[in-house]
């Protein structure tokens, strides 16, 4: 078993598109024509929202899903756990003094999900934490239990 960590930022807007943050359903019917502008419109959208989510470097609204994404957007990969939670900890170190909200600031606050993030990747859980910066920014930092994930077991890790 070993771990992958994943980090954005990003525009608030761009993360609230929901759509390209989970795996898109049963592809829309076709156009009934070329003069079936909402058929066409929705159809476009399938598109854009099955691109964006197999390539695009949102955040999941699963955490277990990011194993489905590029391996470049893996940015550490780790066997031992704590190894994993020291690296959640540098960046919430990075990114606490941009933390819109000064209570999530607390490095005793910060040392608990740390602590937390490591007991809960020993039992083969994920972890994943998000923090709204200043606006309308947002970060999203997230570890990944690999080979296999408790809630996707069947997923292949993208990195080998």
């Amino acid at each position: 078993m070993h771990y992958h960590g994943y980090l954005w930022t990003g525009d608030k807007k761009r993360f609230d598109k929901e759509g390209h943050r989970r795996p898109p359903g049963a592809p829309p019917p076709p156009p009934a024509g070329d003069d079936d502008t909402d058929g066409l419109r929705l159809n476009q959208r399938y598109k854009e929202a099955f691109a964006e989510f197999r390539t695009g470097d949102l955040p999941l609204m699963e955490t277990a899903l990011w194993l489905m994404k590029p391996g470049r957007l893996v940015r550490g990969t780790w066997r031992e756990p704590k190894d994993a939670a020291a690296w959640l900890g540098e960046q919430l170190t990075e990114y606490a003094p941009r933390f819109l909200s000064e209570s999530e600031r607390d490095s005793t606050w910060l040392t608990t999900l740390v602590n937390t993030g490591a007991e809960r990747l020993s039992r083969g859980g994920d972890v994943s934490h998000g923090f709204y910066l200043e606006r309308p920014s947002f970060l999203s930092v997230a570890l990944v239990t690999c080979s296999p994930n408790r809630v996707a077991p069947d997923t292949p890790c993208p990195v080998g």
